[in-house]
């Protein structure tokens, strides 16, 4: 179970992770010195021996904290590193905010945001405004396989389903054949294969799941070396952006128009399912349930 804090104002709603502490775990924080390493843990990961020297303490006094605020559930460890012949513990903070429940009271009612979704198209959508450009194929023969991309009107259900976060209406598309420098510094949104979209084609070997163009442009998955071949399967991929560190690409792709309605099917209807990694990847299939010869559900083959 996740656990959010939800600040409401005259401007609006903020949402922000939390961590659920147990009562009997609050004196934890009542340590000056505790406080203070979780301060230099918030400003980036660090091991006991940073932290000692920041502060200047013993390194001993600062693992024993460390170790009770792990117990605790306030942070965690993040990694392991290699210094000088010796194991160093990476820690970081588990969240921001800290709660605590005395005891199970009525629920609110009429809660607004749908937090999960809200946090998997961060940054695409900020403050309730479009954030991002999206990039759809262009319907007139292009690129070096001269493909016309019909994954245009599919990309009308992920429209409505972003407008449903976003409080104001704003021009957010272009073709693959319209970008210029300056589009490629944006947060992006783009939808189509690697045929029809010159920029997933461009981009390709850069993803955890990408397209063997030698192969009929089957799918490869780089986590689990299964390859997918079926017209129906997409992939929905969240990471940096290649084409600026601070930014962020949504990739809904497939070989075929079945494959990418598979895909933004997955964002619109499963979207609170998928993790909320720094890298987001998964592999799925359309599926028909009425049978009326239009794809209208997906399982997942594969998520991260």
């Amino acid at each position: 179970m996740k656990t959010y804090v939800i600040e409401e104002s005259e401007k609006g709603q903020k949402i922000f992770k939390a961590a659920l502490l147990k009562p009997k775990n609050i004196s934890i924080l009542n340590s000056e010195l505790s406080l203070k390493i979780l301060q230099e843990l918030a400003k980036r990961p660090s091991c006991a021996m940073d932290i000692a020297r920041k502060l200047k303490q013993h390194e001993q006094k600062i693992y024993y904290h460390l170790r009770k605020m792990e117990k605790a559930g306030i942070i965690k460890l993040l990694k392991t590193e290699e210094r000088v012949g010796a194991i160093a513990k990476i820690y970081s903070v588990i969240a921001p905010y800290f709660v605590f429940k005395l005891f199970d009271d009525k629920e609110a009612q009429n809660i607004k945001v749908k937090i999960r979704e809200s946090e998997f198209l961060n940054p695409f959508i900020k403050n309730k405004k479009m954030n991002c450009l999206i990039v759809v194929g262009s319907p007139d023969p292009h690129g070096k396989y001269a493909a016309q991309a019909s994954d245009g009107s599919t990309a009308i259900d992920l429209a409505l389903f972003l407008g449903t976060f976003a409080e104001k209406a704003k021009l957010s598309y272009k073709l693959d054949t319209q970008l210029n420098e300056k589009d490629l510094k944006e947060n992006l949104i783009l939808i189509g294969g690697p045929k029809a979209n010159i920029l997933i084609d461009k981009i390709n070997k850069k993803l955890p799941i990408y397209f063997d163009v030698k192969h009929e442009f089957n799918i490869v998955s780089t986590r689990t070396k299964n390859v997918y071949t079926e017209d129906e399967v997409g992939i929905v991929i969240k990471m940096k952006s290649p084409f600026c560190k601070d930014k962020k690409i949504l990739v809904l792709s497939g070989k075929r128009f079945k494959g990418t309605r598979a895909a933004i099917i997955a964002i619109v209807k499963y979207c609170k399912e998928l993790n909320d990694k720094e890298e987001i990847f998964a592999v799925v299939r359309g599926i028909d349930r009425d049978s009326d010869g239009m794809i209208d559900d997906v399982e997942f083959l594969e998520k991260n």
